[in-house]
């Protein structure tokens, strides 16, 4: 059991695709977790399906969907960093880096789980994986916790190898259902009955994958 697991994402949903079922099988075992995320997406293209959100709305719709995504995985404690959505990769590396190594030093973690840094699609997904990397890196061995990250871009299995750690997590998919339609401005999938067949989407998501980040020193 992980007696403290930080994750740091920078959207609301980020938890729900890839690691929702993951989290509640932790929080089932005992686990604490602390979910820092961000930013609240605010930029997103989706409005909702059929629209529902402006603009204007969409930062604190998605703030609620958040909370609502959080409260259906168990996630116990939700930290909202305030940072502006699609700008990540150009804010002060020095301030994020030491926002995030406050929050290490808070909660003590055993296990932080972000992006893996250049293989994550989003350049806010790969800034904010790289942050927490040069933030654990810069501690001292003997008191890193262990760094899971996700990884999804087109041929990363090719330059990270096979991920170390592949989790059934059908016994969770309620919870990961759940969170994935608390964010009902971004998830269209099974909801709108578009794209692939609800049971090739739900095979999807009963797998979670990460890799463990091995630091060169």
């Amino acid at each position: 059991m992980e007696r403290h697991i930080l994750v740091v994402l920078p959207h609301p949903d980020d938890e729900a695709f890839g690691l929702a079922g993951t989290l509640a099988k932790h929080i089932e075992q005992g686990s604490q977790v602390t979910y820092a995320c961000l930013t609240l997406g605010e930029m997103g293209r989706n409005m909702g399906y059929p629209p529902f959100a402006s603009r204007v709305t969409l930062p604190g719709i998605r703030r609620a969907e958040l909370e609502a995504s959080c409260k259906a995985i168990g996630i116990q404690d939700l930290r909202m960093f305030g940072l502006h959505d699609k700008t990540v990769e150009f804010e002060d590396q020095d301030a994020l880096d030491s926002r995030i190594d406050a929050l290490i030093k808070e909660i003590n973690p055993s296990l932080v789980v972000t992006f893996y840094p250049g293989y994550a699609v989003h350049p806010d997904h790969d800034a904010t994986g790289a942050a927490v990397i040069r933030t654990i890196g810069r501690l001292p061995k003997d008191q890193r916790p262990t760094v899971h990250c996700i990884a999804f871009s087109n041929g990363h299995e090719e330059k990270i190898g096979k991920p170390d750690i592949v989790n059934d997590i059908n016994k969770y998919m309620p919870q990961k259902l759940a969170s994935l339609r608390a964010h009902k401005s971004q998830f269209q999938g099974m909801e709108s009955g578009e794209g692939m067949p609800e049971q090739q989407i739900l095979d999807r998501l009963a797998t979670e994958r990460f890799w463990t980040y091995r630091f060169e020193a």
